[in-house]
């Protein structure tokens, strides 16, 4: 994949990304692992774990990532610039014109169509990611410690992140004690 390749997929996606870093995971399986087997659904789902634990917006982050993969540093900054061109402009265009559009009906109806979309991929997301998840019994003693530690706790997801990455780490290590 050329370097110019590499920026009009990556402007084709952020010009129909619309929903921030859940939904491109759908739209990058479909355009990466499906269309162009460039790379594995493994490879996916491990840049977007990365991306969301990373600070910064995760649709720029696995952006890099695959970019990277492509074609280096310069791949990594080519995708960034792809994936934020349309956005970008169209932001800088909208905020020109936000005052005399955002009463009319019309307006509101689109963006309520966008707002039931965005959900719906959401949704894909999470159900792609939990079929693709190993489940073991440690996955669900996770599962549900995060999950309680969010609803009961009212913890942050990054303290919840933070708290559950230390537990991966010591199972990790004391499952490799065992092991040897």
């Amino acid at each position: 994949m050329s370097l110019l390749e590499l920026f009009l997929t990556f402007v084709k996606i952020g010009a129909i990304l619309l929903g921030g870093g859940y939904v491109i995971l759908p739209i990058l399986q479909n355009e990466f692992v499906d269309k162009k087997n460039i790379i594995t659904q493994d490879e996916l789902v491990n840049y977007f774990a990365l991306s969301q634990s990373l600070p910064g917006i995760v649709a720029a982050n696995i952006s890099m990532f695959i970019g990277y993969k492509l074609q280096g540093k310069t791949g990594a900054i080519i995708a960034l610039s792809g994936i934020i061109f349309v956005p970008f402009w169209s932001i800088v265009i909208l905020a020109t014109v936000l005052n005399n559009i955002i009463n009319v009906p019309i307006v509101q109806n689109f963006m309520w169509g966008i707002e039931i979309a965005v959900m719906t991929l959401i949704l894909l997301t999470t159900r792609e990611m939990w079929q693709q998840a190993d489940k073991n019994a440690f996955f669900y003693i996770i599962f549900i410690l995060s999950l309680a530690a969010l609803l009961i706790l009212k913890l942050s997801p990054i303290q919840v992140i933070l708290c559950i990455s230390v537990v991966g780490i010591l199972i990790k290590i004391i499952s490799r004690r065992f092991n040897k």
